[in-house]
Order: structure tokens, then sequence, then C-alpha cells
């Protein structure tokens, strides 16, 4: 089992930032991406970011990329995910997601590990 822990979350003003962290722990040889998916309310759960935890390669959600950046300290085995310039419609909850995957990175579904989440809220 892998086990899940975000931290970071809070209430920002429209403009500002946040870094998102993800503490992965547990059985970590058996994924190799990690994902941050988010939840805005009344929609359903997208993938804003990915890594492949062995050799650092992002992918992002086309929209959010000029934002959004993705990290890992491997030493910790954490990872990061830094957002700026934050805008209301950011406001959501933001889970952080692991799995061992080939394809499919910016795909919901395919995470089988799943953090409680942790909630952003951007005020105008």
């Amino acid at each position: 089992q892998v086990q899940l822990a975000e931290s970071g979350g809070g209430s920002v003003q429209a403009g500002g930032s946040l870094r998102l962290s993800c503490e992965v722990s547990g059985a970590t040889y058996s994924i190799n991406c990690v994902g941050w998916v988010r939840q805005l309310p009344g929609k359903e759960r997208e993938v804003v970011a990915s890594i492949y935890t062995d050799d650092n390669r992002p992918y992002y959600d086309t929209f959010l990329k000029s934002r959004f950046i993705i990290s890992q300290d491997k030493a910790k085995n954490t990872v990061y995910q830094q957002m700026n310039d934050l805008r209301p419609e950011d406001t959501g909850m933001y889970y952080c997601t692991a799995a061992t995957l080939s394809h499919r990175r910016l795909w919901a579904p395919s995470y089988n590990y799943w953090g409680r989440g942790t909630q952003v809220t951007v005020s105008s």
C-alpha cells in the first residue's frame, strides 16, 4: 500500500500563490507516477499535473501549465505543486494521487492511490 499525505492548502486572495506538498510513504517502489487532481464545485475531478518519480518528467493540463508547476524532492519522498496567480475559479479540493502508469497520466481514474485532499480557497 501507498500512503499519501497532502498539506499546504488554505485561503489566499486572487493573484496569490500556494505550494501544496504530498508526502509519499509505504510501498513507494510500486508506483512510478504521482499526480495532483482537483475537484472544483459541481465539476468532475481533473488532473492538474503529474510527474514520473524516476526521471522527473512532468505532464500538465494544457490550460494550467503556465501557472502550476509540479516538482519532487526524492530524498524526502515529497511531491510539490506550486500554484501561482491563483483565481477564484481554482477554489476546490486538491488531491495527491499515485499509480504505476505508462499512459493516461492526465486521466483521474488512472490513479489508484489517493490522499485525503487539501482545500484551496481563492477569494476575489
